[in-house]
C-alpha cells in the first residue's frame, strides 16, 4: 500500500493542499547536503558522488555521532530493481571500509579544508568514536515511492537488512513553498544496522598512550610531576587499572582535564603504590614520598584499587598549565590510560612537542 503525504490549512475549516509537479529529486541532493537535518537523524555529510571501487558513485555519504556510515541513494527515476540494487551494491562497498578511509573520504569532501575531527566535533559536540563504520544504514530519497519499490524494501526490512525509503512531497500554498518528508518505516530506529565482520578502528602504531592527569583537588599537582618524573592516579579500580597496565617504554601523551596536552614522555618503570614508589631524581633514588610535593597523594585508604599509583616517565618535552596544548577534535578519554591511535591527535602534538629525540 502507497504511504501518502498530507497538508492541511487551517482557516475556518480544514482545506487539504495538493502536492505540485516538480522534479524535486534534481535538487534534494543538494538541500540535504546543505542541511542534513532533512534526514531527521542528525549526521554529517562526509562525502558527495563518492567513486565506489566498482565504477558507480554514491549520491551522498554521511556519518552519525556513533560512527554509523548513511548511504543516501536518490531514485532519479530508477526502476524499483535498479534503485534497491544499487542501494544494496553500494553497502556491500561501504561495508568494507576502513575508519581510515572514511576520514578519507571527508578530506576530500572538505568544503573548507576543515579536519574530520574538528568538523565532527563542531557537528555532534563530542569527539569521534574510537572505531568508524562499525555499521551502516541504506536510505533511498525519493520525491514519490512507487509500490514495487515498497515491497521490496519491506520484504528486505524483515530479513533486517539496514534499508529504508524517506519520500518527500513539496506544496505551495498563498507564495509559501513546502517539504513535507515521511519514513517507509514509521520507526527507523526499528531497521537494524548492517554490521561488519572486520574491526575498524584506527591502526595503533604501538607505541603511543593517552594518559589523563586529573588535578580536580588538592590531592595531585601537574607541577609535581613535571619536576619529579612521573604520572599517576587514583581513588577506584576505574581509575588505576589502566593506569597500571602501562608497559615500560611506552610513549605516553599527558592531558590535563579542563586545561589540554602538557607533555609527553617514556615510561620507565611499571606503576607502584605511592607509598613504596621510588623515582630517579638528578640520578639518585629517592623514595618517592620523600620528595618535596604539593600534592598528598593520599586516598584515605588502604584498598590495593584506592592506593594512587605512580609511574616514572622520562619527560621529553612538557609545557606549563598556561601553555597547555589543546584543539578541537583532540581525543580525550576518561580512563586514566588508554592506547592513542587517532591521527588528528597524534599529527598536532608531534608539532606542537619537540619528539625529534
Amino acid at each position: 500500500m502507497s504511504r501518502e503525504i498530507g497538508l492541511w490549512r487551517v482557516d475556518d475549516k480544514p482545506i487539504r493542499m495538493t502536492p505540485q509537479k516538480i522534479d524535486l529529486e534534481q535538487t534534494l541532493e543538494q538541500l540535504i547536503e546543505a542541511d542534513p537535518r532533512l534526514l531527521e537523524q542528525p549526521v554529517m555529510i562526509i562525502g558527495r558522488q563518492v567513486p565506489t571501487d566498482h565504477g558507480k558513485f554514491i549520491d551522498l555519504l554521511a556519518i552519525d555521532s556513533e560512527g554509523t556510515v548513511h548511504v543516501l541513494e536518490l531514485k532519479r527515476h530508477k526502476t524499483p530493481r535498479d534503485t534497491v540494487a544499487q542501494a544494496l551494491d553500494y553497502g556491500s562497498w561501504v561495508q568494507e571500509l576502513s575508519h581510515q578511509q572514511v576520514i578519507d573520504i571527508f578530506d576530500g569532501y572538505s568544503p573548507d579544508g576543515v579536519p574530520f575531527e574538528q568538523a565532527f566535533v563542531e557537528q555532534f559536540g563530542e569527539s569521534p568514536p574510537d572505531e568508524l563504520n562499525e555499521a551502516h544504514t541504506l536510505t533511498i530519497v525519493a520525491s514519490e515511492v512507487d509500490p514495487a519499490t515498497e515491497r521490496i524494501v519491506d520484504y528486505l526490512i524483515g530479513y533486517q537488512v539496514p534499508i529504508n525509503v524517506m519520500f518527500f512531497r513539496y506544496f505551495e500554498d498563498d507564495g509559501h513553498r513546502y517539504l513535507a518528508r515521511t519514513w517507509l518505516v514509521d520507526d527507523k530506529q526499528s531497521v537494524s544496522k548492517g554490521g561488519k565482520t572486520s574491526r575498524t578502528k584506527e591502526q595503533w602504531n604501538g607505541l603511543d598512550w593517552y594518559v589523563s592527569f586529573g588535578t580536580e583537588s588538592d590531592s595531585r599537582y601537574w607541577e609535581d610531576a613535571r619536576k619529579f618524573g612521573f604520572v599517576s592516579a587514583g581513588g577506584g579500580k576505574w581509575y588505576t587499572q589502566t593506569m597500571r597496565g602501562l608497559p615500560v617504554g611506552a610513549r605516553v601523551w599527558v592531558c590535563v582535564p579542563k586545561y589540554g596536552y602538557v607533555g609527553v614522555g617514556e615510561v620507565t618503570a611499571e606503576a607502584m603504590p605511592a607509598n613504596s614508589a621510588t623515582l630517579v631524581v638528578d640520578e639518585v633514588e629517592r623514595e618517592f614520598r620523600d620528595l618535596d610535593l604539593q600534592g598528598n597523594y593520599d586516598h584515605g585508604s588502604d584498598l590495593v584499587d584506592d592506593l594512587e599509583y605512580i609511574v616514572a616517565v622520562d619527560w621529553i618535552d612538557t609545557v606549563s598549565l598556561d601553555g597547555c596544548v589543546w584543539e578541537t577534535g583532540m581525543f580525550a578519554n576518561t580512563n586514566s590510560a588508554c592506547k592513542l591511535r587517532n591521527r588528528f591527535t597524534l599529527e598536532r602534538l608531534s608539532s606542537k612537542f619537540d619528539v625529534s629525540q
